[in-house]
């Protein structure tokens, strides 16, 4: 017959794979880049109104995960997580009515979608982080590996709806988001009912948290946070290396576009790169369980540095820019993995939803600005006639980015002293 702890042992287990399956669906947001040339070919749109749906879902992911962290510290993870599944259908669908407009698109995809996969992102880590404490960047880094993998899923399939004749993407454009819409919702709402909290004050059997983890750090609302200094230095590693990483997914397809034809199409190249930044995830988020989160996320900076220094337009081949675009995502891919386990590290798992959503404020800001000031840049460059020194410019300034980031990592330490919740 099997014991209480055999029985948690079992759940431990299905809450981990609930988690993997439903960030697979949500990570179709990253799949944008591969609607961005249809959308130009098919309206006329630049580059910058092709990006900005994408650049406002990030914002809207942000709200989402503030306000749904929030929620379900206090209702549980599978109602947010439902919600934010019924979003991200009705967002897809309101797109493929309305999405001939860029105003529009902006509001359905980059608002409604956003918010929703904020609503499902943000659940199913909350609900890990409290089940896992013995494990928190690996089994983090596993759930968002599968938002992060999730093109080279769709992207194909997403590429492969759309077609290739220019003169029927004004249709086969919102069918596709219709058929996004109906995957999405049986998807996620399905894998939400696996969503649930481990009972208050649950442990694993034969662990203990460090001592310097027991302390008024462990129950810290979001004030407590706040008032420390390692939120705001958290803020800005995670704004910094989030910037990298989303610039580069943004513009995979359309710098795939640019270089000699070979037999790797834009949708392929986004597939390819999403396994690395799926596996970047897992690989860092393990990796700092055991190397610690600070120096994990210094040789994340340095390697996001170089791989950018690749990019740079001296990248003649398709192969040379995917090594490039590959190592910088790779890289990226870890601060989704450290970012929540360093949230829970510093303020404890009580407050974890409200206190990641505050957090990750700084990936949605760097996602609202970051990639469409660049896409600025790119298309100046282009104006100009000379679009590949756009491109240089941008991965320039990035690399240097990256090395701040790497550098102001280095401060990181634990709070000492957080206010205890009430």
């Amino acid at each position: 017959m099997a014991t209480p702890a055999t029985q948690l042992a079992v759940s431990r287990t299905k809450y981990a794979v609930a988690p993997i399956l439903m960030q697979v669906l949500l990570g179709m947001l990253y799949s944008w880049s591969v609607f961005r040339g249809p959308l130009a070919k098919a309206y006329g749109w630049t580059n910058v109104q092709t990006s900005d749906p994408f650049s406002y879902s990030i914002l809207a992911l942000v709200a989402g995960t503030i306000l749904g962290g929030l929620w379900q510290d206090r209702s549980g993870p599978r109602l947010v997580a439902s919600v934010g599944g019924v979003l991200v259908g009705v967002g897809w669908v309101l797109s493929a009515i309305f999405g001939r407009n860029p105003s529009a698109l902006i509001v359905t995809y980059g608002c409604v979608v956003g918010l929703g996969t904020g609503f499902g992102y943000v659940a199913p880590i909350a609900t890990l982080v409290k089940w896992f404490p013995d494990k928190r960047g690996m089994m983090v880094g596993l759930a968002v590996m599968g938002i992060g993998v999730s093109p080279l899923v769709f992207a194909p399939l997403i590429e492969r709806l759309i077609g290739k004749d220019p003169a029927q993407f004004a249709t086969t454009i919102p069918s596709t988001f219709v058929v996004i819409a109906i995957i999405s919702v049986i998807g996620v709402v399905t894998a939400a009912q696996f969503c649930k909290a481990p009972p208050a004050g649950w442990r694993p059997a034969g662990w203990q948290p460090k001592a310097a983890a027991v302390s008024a750090r462990e129950n810290t609302p979001p004030g407590g946070m706040l008032a420390t200094w390692q939120f705001y230095a958290l803020w800005v590693v995670y704004f910094l290396g989030a910037s990298v990483g989303l610039t580069a997914i943004s513009q995979v397809a359309p710098l795939a576009g640019t270089m000699p034809k070979t037999a790797v199409s834009a949708g392929a190249a986004v597939g390819i790169v999403a396994i690395f930044n799926g596996f970047g995830r897992l690989v860092w988020g393990s990796v700092s369980d055991r190397l610690g989160r600070v120096r994990t996320m210094l040789t994340m900076g340095l390697c996001a540095a170089i791989a950018c220094a690749f990019v740079v337009r001296g990248a003649t081949s398709l192969a040379q820019l995917l090594v490039g675009l590959c190592v910088g995502v790779f890289a990226f891919g870890g601060y989704l993995a450290l970012m929540p386990s360093l949230t829970a590290d510093y303020y404890g798992p009580k407050n974890m939803g409200a206190n990641y959503g505050l957090v990750f404020t700084a990936f949605g800001i760097s996602g609202f600005l970051v990639p469409k000031y660049f896409a600025h840049l790119v298309d100046r460059a282009k104006a100009a006639g000379n679009i590949a020194a756009g491109y240089n410019q941008v991965y320039l300034i990035l690399a240097g980015m990256a090395v701040v980031c790497a550098l102001v990592s280095l401060a990181l330490r634990p709070p000492r002293g957080s206010k205890q919740a009430g």
